[in-house]
């Protein structure tokens, strides 16, 4: 194979990176789609194809990668800050032409600059092996909103919260573990890992919410349903914080993707809450559309058994008795002519077989892999939100779903935008990390706001601890840290 300068590896030129804030929110278009080059002979085209499924997937497991600077063969972080600022102010084609095209620094070290570690398979490789992994980073890199570099404190994150008056919040399951509730992409405790443990008929754990299987065998869902199912009253003081930015007059919209619907127990009020995938507040007929509240088939639901629309079976109860088809000795039907009742019978016949329709199965209105997200989402976010926010706080989430994963970008990058769960996100570039246990962040954000948070799990004798600001000026690590009341003797 003939070798290729870097640049003509990339799937994303210059000018083909979507302009800010002009994405539509679904169906992101895929840029791959035009990145054939029309330069390659019918030689090269076969050889260098676009980049194929294995390699993106190969790079998301290595994409997101946090280094030390220390490790040999790594970029350290005055020389990431460097490569990254220059791929900004040059473009891809003069940085490749800047750095790896004249040998100023491999390919392999330079994927690290954009927090992708090379991939251990091509160790040993020479370093034009690693120019797809690299284009990939680069035009990653390059559709990331800038940070605000005037936002790096916990202090500038309190006084963005005091002063603000129109705040996205936008929510993942982070928010809602404090509960026993698991979140989804744990490693050993997450939902998905958990499943992988059980003995169901699918490949992946994410296809127990696909539309796909539910319709090939709503059983499945069901026989988790029952267990993730939350019946209760109960909310964290993450959502009491939510609550208060609402009763303060601050909350623009919060964004939900959880299903667990314990934002309407803390008194989100409907119209400021969008719940991105659905919820089990209600629940669908699959066959007749009939609405109910979601707690009408809890019961059926928590009994693992699947829930039937009533509706459908008092129509049903109601029309004609089920009828008899008459069989062929060899199993087959006979033929059958529309219209014409002479094909059935009630008389008894050893090789008779009944036509007994079946109630339609109650859907929860929670939003499967492979349907729509509600119209309220974009409705809200394009109509109504987008030009009012004026600080985004994203909370528990690792933002991984699209198209949710897409609101952070699309809205306008001069917003601040504040980032609290328990590890940082590379794909996202954040003004603020703030990173620990939603609960105890939350908590002390309140605090040094003197906003009174009241809930039972919060203990006026806990402080935090707060590490970090050093390698990453706006990465602060929240530690809670217990005070014994030590009692005086008189």
């Amino acid at each position: 194979m003939k070798k290729r300068p870097l640049a003509e590896h990339q799937p994303i030129l210059e000018d083909d990176v979507v302009a800010q804030n002009t994405l539509p929110l679904v169906n992101v278009p895929d840029p791959d789609a035009e990145r054939a080059s029309s330069d390659l002979s019918d030689e090269d085209a076969s050889d260098e194809e676009s980049i194929d499924s294995f390699t993106r997937d190969t790079f998301e497991q290595l994409a997101g990668g946090q280094f030390s600077g220390a490790e040999p063969g790594i970029c350290t972080l005055e020389e990431a800050n460097y490569f990254r600022q220059l791929l900004r102010e040059v473009g891809p084609v003069e940085f490749c032409g800047q750095t790896v095209e004249t040998g100023t620094i491999s390919a392999k070290k330079l994927m690290t600059a954009f927090g992708v570690r090379p991939p251990p398979f091509l160790e040993g490789q020479p370093d034009d092996a690693y120019y797809n992994f690299l284009s990939l980073a680069i035009s990653r890199e390059l559709s990331k909103r800038v940070k605000l570099l005037r936002y790096n404190t916990v202090d500038d994150a309190v006084n963005l919260i005091e002063e603000s008056r129109n705040i996205i919040v936008l929510t993942g399951a982070g928010i809602s573990t404090s509960l026993g509730i698991p979140d989804f992409r744990s490693k050993n405790t997450g939902l998905y890992a958990m499943l992988k443990e059980l003995d169901l008929d699918i490949e992946d754990p994410q296809d127990v919410f696909s539309i796909e299987k539910f319709t090939e065998n709503p059983s499945i869902f069901f026989s988790v349903a029952k267990d993730i199912l939350l019946e209760t009253d109960r909310f964290t003081p993450t959502h009491a914080f939510i609550h208060l930015l609402q009763q303060k007059g601050k909350l623009l919209t919060n964004y939900t993707q959880n299903i667990d619907n314990i934002e309407a127990a803390a008194g989100i009020l409907p119209e400021k809450l969008i719940q991105c995938h659905g919820s089990f507040a209600t629940a669908t007929c699959r066959k007749c559309g009939h609405k109910v509240p979601g707690d009408a088939i809890y019961a059926e639901i928590k009994s693992g058994s699947i829930p039937r629309c009533k509706q459908c079976t008092r129509s049903l109860q109601s029309g004609r008795p089920a009828l008899k088809r008459k069989r062929s000795k060899n199993g087959q039907d006979k033929n059958r002519r529309r219209n014409n009742d002479d094909d059935f019978s009630d008389d008894d016949d050893d090789d008779e077989q009944y036509d007994i329709p079946e109630a339609g199965i109650m859907k929860p209105d929670i939003t499967f892999f492979g349907e729509q997200l509600p119209d309220a989402f974009s409705n809200r976010l394009t109509g109504h939100d987008k030009n009012k926010v004026d600080l985004v706080i994203v909370i528990g989430t690792s933002l991984k779903v699209a198209p949710v994963s897409e609101v952070v970008p699309y809205l306008p990058a001069h917003v601040p935008q504040v980032y609290i769960s328990m590890d940082p996100v590379s794909h996202v570039n954040f003004d603020i990390d703030l990173l620990g246990q939603c609960d105890v962040v939350v908590a002390e954000l309140c605090r040094r706001l003197g906003w009174k948070l009241d809930h039972p799990m919060v203990k006026d004798h806990r402080l935090v601890d707060i590490t970090g600001g050093d390698q990453y000026p706006s990465r602060h690590r929240f530690n809670s840290v217990e005070v014994k009341m030590v009692k005086k003797s008189l």
